[in-house]
């Protein structure tokens, strides 16, 4: 493996993943692969000489956290190679769950992460192959890509290679998401070659529910038994270089969750409110405001028209996501149905 492929593929590689544009579903299938919109981390896998370096969207080295993973060296055989996927845990259940996902994002201590490797351990779902051996793909359109791919049989015990559906109708995929409470579907355009750090219309992801990250800019205190925690929280989305204010999250919340977020937030204090637009005053009474450098994920009902969610219910933590790269994106695609 020459230089350049070695660094990519090597503890050393930082290639950022290719990212999606939100859309609507292609007017023409026979332009397009689908694949399920995995709920996870995504992450570039840089496996060489035995061993497996995982660098998530912000170029964080999350390699300690998911000692497990370290077996797809063996799952390669004697190739070289530099993976995009994403990083889910199933929680017992035939499909990813992000709840279950959530007990080890954060989670740092090396007895803990042994602990919880052991009691839920996460699946790596590769969907698209960046390196192999002495060989950079990035410029090889995706079918070409998603070919060689399929051809290297990557499964195992904690890792596999989810189908991509090419020739066949994206409104039946699709349906197969919202089956199976997916959060949506991603439509790649077969032709297209892999941008690295890139939000590319070649990618296309199509939400089932209307559900996204935001930046929390601050918290109203709750009351009665919670009045030392978080009662909800004030989140934001970016317009250019402004925190734009997009209404409060209050449910969703477990006690463990409150305490959890309240002694996240609280070294964050600062005196004056980080939002670029006017916060409604019977949201800022009372508000403790913070550096916006938390980002959380949640499922709302709509966007009013005067910009802020309504009935929004917290998610969970988004500690691979950058705050700068969360902004409004499109809701026109629901199934509110899926979460009754």
């Amino acid at each position: 493996m020459d230089r350049d492929n070695r660094r990519l593929a090597g503890s050393g590689g930082q290639l950022r993943p290719m990212l999606a544009i939100s859309g609507e579903m292609p007017a023409d299938d026979t332009q397009w692969a689908y694949e399920m919109k995995w709920d996870g981390i995504r992450a570039v896998a840089h496996i060489a000489e035995g061993a497996v370096t995982l660098v998530t969207r912000t170029g964080r080295d999350a390699t300690a956290s998911y000692p497990e993973l370290q077996s797809m060296a063996a799952g390669l055989g004697a190739h070289q190679a530099v993976l995009d996927g994403e990083i889910v845990a199933f929680g017992g259940a035939a499909w990813p769950s992000f709840e279950a996902l959530q007990q080890r994002m954060n989670v740092t201590a090396a007895s803990q992460v042994r602990q919880l490797a052991a009691e839920i351990p996460v699946t790596y779902l590769a969907f698209d192959l960046l390196a192999l051996d002495e060989e950079l793909l990035l410029d090889q359109p995706y079918r070409e890509r998603r070919r060689r791919l399929d051809e290297l049989a990557f499964d195992g015990q904690n890792w596999q290679t989810p189908p991509a559906f090419i020739g066949v109708s994206g409104a039946d995929v699709r349906a197969v998401s919202r089956q199976h409470a997916l959060e949506g579907i991603m439509a790649k355009r077969l032709e297209s070659r892999y941008e690295p750090g890139k939000r590319s219309a070649g990618w296309r992801k199509i939400k089932n529910i209307h559900r996204q990250e935001f930046v929390v800019g601050g918290w109203r205190p709750g009351e009665g038994n919670r009045a030392s925690l978080i009662g909800s929280l004030l989140v934001g989305v970016y317009d250019a270089a402004d925190l734009v204010y997009a209404g409060h999250v209050g449910t969703g919340f477990t006690t463990e969750t409150l305490v959890a977020l309240t002694d996240l937030l609280a070294p964050l204090r600062r005196a004056s409110s980080p939002f670029g637009s006017t916060v409604p005053h019977e949201h800022a009474r009372w508000a403790v405001w913070v550096e916006p450098t938390v980002v959380i994920e949640a499922t709302f009902g709509q966007w009013t028209n005067s910009g802020r969610l309504r009935a929004a219910s917290y998610m969970g933590l988004r500690t691979d996501k950058d705050p700068a790269d969360v902004v409004r994106e499109p809701t026109s695609v629901t199934a509110p149905h899926l979460f009754r």
